[in-house]
């Protein structure tokens, strides 16, 4: 028996990574599965009737031992992996979908969970048991157990195959990203680079026994490169790189793969009876249809696309004055963009930078947490951690009560797949008077400290840290019964809420004055500074809305009707980026073969939910400005009804509670300056 199958006997029931073995995974699963099995097996032997207790209580704590090995495994898959990982998660992934659908399919058990549901009116059951019943029920429903069995079979064929490919598309992205090297040996190559990133390029060269610099697509390489590079061919190098991952013609190819996981998703969404796979989806979120979603993306774009087209002639005009570029390209945008907004604010990245030391803006995320939530973060040794570079934290309320177990992983390594995310290593839920409290992680590839200078955040990664720690509150404040509707299992689009409305306290004098001091003087940073950020905040905010709109639009072509016809990815592509395309196209280059977040994570049909929980956010957050960023009665409120209440009830239900209405979209307009 794997260590994984038995109870951790550590600090806080947290996970041993150091006694881990890579080929303990696979024995686990196998042995978690059949366990979780056979419990099911219990349950549809009960000789009982029916009950919410004895049938969907009893499977809403089945499973837990393979839950939390899946989570281990499959968080390491992302943070820590290496080709044997790989090799196993391309094993396992069959596996569990196999008895996902073993569960779903499974006809005795369905009949016992519809008994229920059918008796759902005179049950005398609380909202949230309510939730989780429909839950279960619809997790039948809407996934073939009222299919006939030839459906269903072709229904595991096809979650089987759609599971091993979508590892396979994230697969490419990475080999694709850590295949490029920008090696350069001339150094008026680095002319306007800061030079922290001068610095990590030298090291990362010299770890490579190579003379000179070398710069990659992890982001802290690539972005401050192609905004700061004042070599305009290197940019486009590396530009014409970064947006040509899994486009190459060559064996980490993507274009095959996208293609087939679109036709699967819409097949299975027919077989299941719906119109597509984007119909499938949001059934299940607050926009309830695609229709809904492409009139709010559209409506966004209506209002968003007459700024965007006035900041993009700015920016056009201001190259060509500076440098004579005659033709704006996708290389020049960050770079000008940048230059033009030191013109306007006289405020970069450099400049801010020494003010945002990564411990301090840790610490005010802390603060913040503190004063708002009277949460207390303790830094401690004794739990056990997956690398070197993690740091372990108690989280305790204000009576020193536990809330949490915090994880922090910042800086990019190989085997971590780029930008940031929160996740967890454990759900919090009760059971047998038990309340079993959360670990959370947050992933992040934040510039490494050097033999010079530590970790220094850009104002981006700043908001980023605040994003994912948002989520991470949303997790470890989660106080619900049922492990399945804990913490972020919240309809998709309701998601954001939390971390989108955190990233506001780092606009405000107020929040700022806890964390942004002089990583060498201790000095705070001067008010003109913060008046700048606050300005500059809305600084192109009309071309960064139509690029996130342009997204949303690719998710919704590629899900919300049948893909069957498209044979060209790139000319599908170029066809929905038509309305909201601003620079010239770049043939070599296709944002579908590297979209992971719609074709590996859990984005498809979703990809909208950014900006519409920016709606969210931005009436939320009009609340605290109203009676104070502080203020702990609105705290409370938000702590009560959204932050612990997870996905107990439909989220515009627990919206309206906290806030008295339903979120306005000026409040949004109003902050992005598009009103």
């Amino acid at each position: 028996m794997s260590i994984l199958n038995n109870k951790f006997n550590t600090k806080h029931d947290t996970a041993p990574f150091s006694q881990i073995k890579n080929e303990d995974y696979l024995p686990a699963f196998q042995a978690a599965i059949a366990s979780a099995k056979k419990e099911v097996d219990s349950i549809i032997a009960n000789p009982e009737k029916p009950n919410f207790k004895n049938t969907i209580e009893a499977m809403a704590y089945s499973g837990a031992t393979l839950d939390r090995i899946s989570s281990l495994f499959f968080n390491l898959h992302s943070a820590e992996t290496n080709d044997e990982l790989q090799k196993i998660a391309q094993e396992v992934s069959p596996l569990l979908s196999e008895f996902g659908n073993d569960i779903r399919l499974n006809e005795k058990l369905f009949a016992r969970v519809k008994a229920v549901y059918d008796q759902k009116k005179t049950l005398d059951l609380t909202a949230e048991q309510i939730t989780l019943l429909d839950k279960q029920y619809k997790s039948f429903s809407r996934n073939g157990a009222n299919l006939s069995e030839d459906k269903k079979n072709q229904l595991r064929e096809i979650d089987k195959e759609l599971s091993k490919i979508s590892l396979e598309f994230g697969e490419n992205v990475l080999s694709e990203t850590h295949a490029f090297q920008l090696h350069i040996t001339d150094a008026k190559d680095l002319s306007g680079l800061p030079e922290g990133t001068i610095e990590a390029a030298k090291e990362l060269a010299a770890s490579l026994e190579k003379e000179g610099w070398v710069f990659t697509l992890d982001y802290p390489s690539y972005i401050p490169f192609v905004t700061y590079a004042d070599n305009r061919e290197l940019r486009k190098k590396m530009a014409i790189a970064f947006g040509a991952k899994g486009f190459g013609n060559n064996e980490y190819d993507n274009q095959k793969i996208v293609l087939r996981i679109a036709q699967l998703r819409f097949e299975r969404a027919q077989l299941l009876g719906y119109n597509s796979h984007a119909h499938f989806v949001l059934e299940e979120r607050m926009a309830e249809s695609p229709e809904k979603v492409n009139r709010f993306l559209n409506d966004l774009l209506e209002k968003a696309k007459p700024a965007a087209t006035k900041e993009f002639a700015q920016l056009a005009a201001f190259a060509k004055k500076t440098d004579g570029i005659e033709q704006l390209e996708k290389w020049d945008g960050a770079y000008y963009s940048e230059k033009l907004k030191q013109e306007l604010f006289n405020l970069d990245d450099e400049k801010l930078k020494p003010y945002f030391k990564l411990e301090n803006v840790l610490n005010g995320a802390f603060t913040v947490a503190q004063r708002l939530f009277g949460l207390h973060f303790t830094e401690v040794t004794g739990i056990d951690k997956y690398h070197a570079d993690v740091k372990t934290y108690e989280v305790n309320d204000a009576d020193g009560k536990l809330v949490a177990i915090f994880y922090a992983d910042f800086f990019p390594r190989k085997g971590k797949r780029n930008g940031a995310w929160m996740t967890s290593f454990k759900s919090q839920f009760v059971e047998n008077g038990t309340n079993e409290r959360p670990h959370i992680s947050i992933v992040c590839n934040f510039t490494k400290p050097t033999e010079t200078k530590p970790s220094l955040l850009t104002f981006n990664e700043v908001t980023t840290l605040f994003h994912e720690f948002g989520h991470a509150l949303h997790g470890m404040l989660a106080d619900t019964t049922y492990p399945s509707l804990s913490g972020t299992s919240v309809y998709w689009d309701f998601v954001e809420l939390p971390s989108q409305v955190l990233e506001n306290w780092c606009y405000e004098p107020e929040a700022l004055a806890l964390f942004a001091h002089h990583y060498e003087t201790g000095a705070i940073i001067p008010i003109e500074y913060i008046q700048k950020i606050k300005e500059s905040a809305s600084f192109q905010e009309g071309i960064a809305t139509m690029r996130q709109l342009s997204f949303g639009l690719l998710d919704m072509a590629w899900h919300g009707q049948d893909p069957n016809g498209i044979t060209d990815l790139k000319a599908f592509e170029t066809e929905q980026f038509a309305n909201t395309a601003l620079y010239p196209d770049v043939k070599e280059n296709a944002m579908s073969t590297s979209f992971s977040h719609i074709f590996q994570g859990g984005y498809s049909s979703g990809y909208y939910s950014y900006k519409w929980a920016e709606v969210l956010d931005a009436d939320a957050f009009e609340y605290f400005q109203e009676q104070g960023i502080f203020n702990t009665e609105v705290a409370a409120k938000f702590r009560e009804h959204i932050l612990s209440k997870g996905g107990t009830e439909h989220p515009m239900v627990l919206y309206k509670r906290f806030r008295g209405q339903e979120p306005q979209p000026d409040a949004l307009l109003k902050r992005a300056g598009l009103l």
